[in-house]
């Protein structure tokens, strides 16, 4: 019984040290925002505020950042996807230059994203309640893109 009391308390230090350790590898992002550069000519500002609430936080400068999102292993899947998402599709720098990662988003891909549900992705909701859309405003949203970027 002592020996499985110390091994399984060993376990535990490892486990401990491994996940300070961790925390000390980059993520590549410095959970800062860069500056808005310019954002599109909205249709309504109903349209921007669903957009802001259920995708801003991965396609523009205007992220929020929980604490959680400073804790590895969230931390570098948190990156992963803002740096991802961005490069994809950033309001925040609307007529800029892509960053070379892809063609970006068109139109058609924004409104088939948000018809079929996979934007915002499912594993991003639970955390996020917000941005959780209803029907309603998925139509509305649809509707706005649609209006926004003929």
């Amino acid at each position: 019984m002592k020996r499985l009391l110390l091994v399984g308390g060993g376990l535990i230090v490892a486990a401990l040290v491994l996940f300070g350790l961790i925390q000390l590898a980059p993520t590549g992002v410095s959970f800062t925002n860069p500056p808005v550069v310019s954002e599109p000519k909205w249709n309504s500002p109903q349209t921007r505020a669903l957009a802001q609430r259920a995708c801003f936080d991965c396609h523009s400068n205007e992220t929020a950042w929980p604490w959680y999102t400073r804790i590895a292993p969230v931390s570098w899947l948190t990156a992963h996807d803002v740096i991802d998402g961005r490069a994809r599709l950033n309001f925040s720098t609307w007529g800029q230059p892509t960053s070379g990662r892809g063609e970006g988003t068109n139109v058609r891909d924004l409104v088939r994203a948000v018809q079929d549900g996979s934007m915002p992705p499912a594993i991003y909701l639970p955390l996020h309640p917000a941005a959780q859309l209803t029907a309603d405003e998925q139509q509305h949203l649809v509707a706005g893109f649609q209006a926004t970027f003929p």
